[in-house]
């Protein structure tokens, strides 16, 4: 793509910021440095640097979906900050094309004693929207925040979900080109959540750039059509969607002495690349199976990412028949087990195993775990100890190209954590199955009922006027 396509350009983007360890120093450092390079020559520092980002590099290109995530304190809201010129880099520079809708800190650009109405018009001249163009759509901003008479009440009166609801409401309202969202949507309700992804798809189709910062690995995938990985102020990867999550989770489960590897390994970009659908749809299949389920060898995940253990080891694990034949190519509507073998190196405690399907592009469609809450889990194990794992499931996928995690959890320091996990574990499709009206992922044994109706019970009613 050209330079024009390009919305957003961050070169080297850094941000430092100076940590003083007692309120006296930063009194030192504004008189003393300047003292002793007169008198001495050379000046003492009374200040460390922190730098929230380190020569962070990328383009976003119009129209585009980007999703930024990252461990708490990686530098994702200061780097928003700095797109949405509200902060300035130490280094580095960052050009945006068009009009920038942010809505980063709660409540950020709201007067808490002015009342909502009249903070609508104040956030949307921040925005750059003149009175006139507020007016036009503030019917539209009132509908859809949804926060009935307390438009005409203080801020300082709101929930901090009811100052989503209106930041949210001016935002999408203003036609911005570039609409950045710092992971404020997570204090919404549920509700309301679902209708903003709604609208963010919908000026999403309208060609805005998106950009936004989530915890949700599911929201990533599901809306973005690249993302980002922060640590530590460095920009770790951008890739597709699927692989970024992947690695993030990774990192974000690792225990801390296997973190640094983990960020190595990523600078030196030695990822597994996930395969191409249309190449993964084109590998042929051998083997086949008196039943009609059969084993392709070639039908193996490239993108298999392994968290670092906690104390466990899963072993590869495996798809087959109710009558334990090996299979990667199933029928719908049979019935298979996944199976897998774990070790524990360590012993642990309340320990439940898991699995979970997911398409190509990592949308998450369901699995099990062995039971429902910690206190029904296996309340310890001891070191040495080993266990095969098998879930039977019912495969209701429609023909395509799927994948199946596997994990083992357990309780440390009173936290659940997965002493182990593999994502894209297994790889399998499932054939296509003729003279099937169902459509799209999962077949949900849908029925059709079509009845003739007479004209005049499908004619519109006439009323006189």
């Amino acid at each position: 793509m050209s330079f024009d396509d390009v919305a957003i350009r961050v070169r080297n983007a850094s941000k430092s910021y100076q940590l003083y360890e007692v309120p006296r120093d930063r009194l030192k450092q504004f008189v003393l440095p300047r003292l002793q390079r007169l008198f001495l020559g050379s000046s003492r520092q009374y200040f460390r640097d922190f730098w929230a980002l380190r020569d962070v590099s990328f383009d976003i290109f119009r129209g585009e979906t980007v999703g930024i995530v990252g461990r708490n304190g990686s530098g994702k809201s200061t780097l928003l900050q700095i797109i949405c010129g509200t902060l300035a880099p130490t280094k580095g520079s960052v050009e945006a094309t068009g009009r920038i809708a942010a809505l980063l800190e709660l409540g950020s650009g709201f007067n808490p004693d002015f009342t909502g109405r009249e903070n609508v018009y104040l956030n949307g001249a921040l925005l750059g929207l003149e009175k006139k163009e507020i007016d036009g759509c503030y019917e539209r901003i009132i509908e859809f925040a949804d926060i009935g008479e307390f438009i005409d009440r203080s801020v300082r009166t709101y929930s901090s979900g009811m100052v989503v609801r209106l930041a949210f409401a001016v935002a999408i309202h203003s036609s911005p080109k570039i609409l950045v969202i710092d992971e404020a949507l997570s204090v919404g309700d549920e509700l309301f959540q679902r209708k903003c992804f709604a609208h963010i798809a919908r000026i999403k189709q309208e060609g805005a750039t998106i950009l936004f910062v989530s915890h949700s690995g599911t929201t990533v995938i599901d809306l973005c059509d690249r993302a980002i990985l922060l640590d530590s102020g460095e920009n770790l990867m951008v890739g597709t969607p699927k692989a970024v999550v992947g690695q993030y989770q990774q990192l974000m489960y690792a225990p801390s002495h296997k973190a640094q590897s983990i960020r190595d390994r990523l600078r030196r970009g030695k990822l597994g690349i996930l395969a191409d659908a249309d190449e993964m749809n084109q590998v042929g299949g051998t083997f086949a199976s008196e039943a009609g389920e059969y084993y392709d060898p070639g039908l193996i995940p490239k993108s298999t990412i392994t968290y670092e253990s906690r104390g466990a080891l899963i072993a590869p694990p495996k798809i087959t028949t109710e009558t334990g034949e090996l299979v990667n190519c199933l029928i719908k509507g049979r019935y298979y087990r996944y199976t897998f073998d774990v070790r524990f190196v360590e012993s642990a405690s309340n320990i439940l195993f898991g699995m979970l399907i997911k398409t190509v592009s990592g949308v998450e469609l369901g699995g099990a775990v062995s039971a429902s809450t910690l206190m029904e889990a296996i309340p310890y194990v001891e070191r040495g100890s080993q266990f095969k794992v098998t879930f039977r499931f019912l495969c209701a996928l429609n023909s395509g190209i799927y994948f199946i995690n596997a994990g083992v959890v357990g309780l440390e320091k009173m936290e659940e954590v997965f002493l182990h996990r593999l994502l894209d574990a297994c790889m399998f499709r499932v054939l296509p199955s003729l003279g099937s009206s169902s459509s799209g992922l999962v077949d949900f044994s849908c029925t059709h009922e079509i009845a003739t109706a007479s004209i005049g019970t499908m004619a519109p009613s006439r009323q006189s006027t």
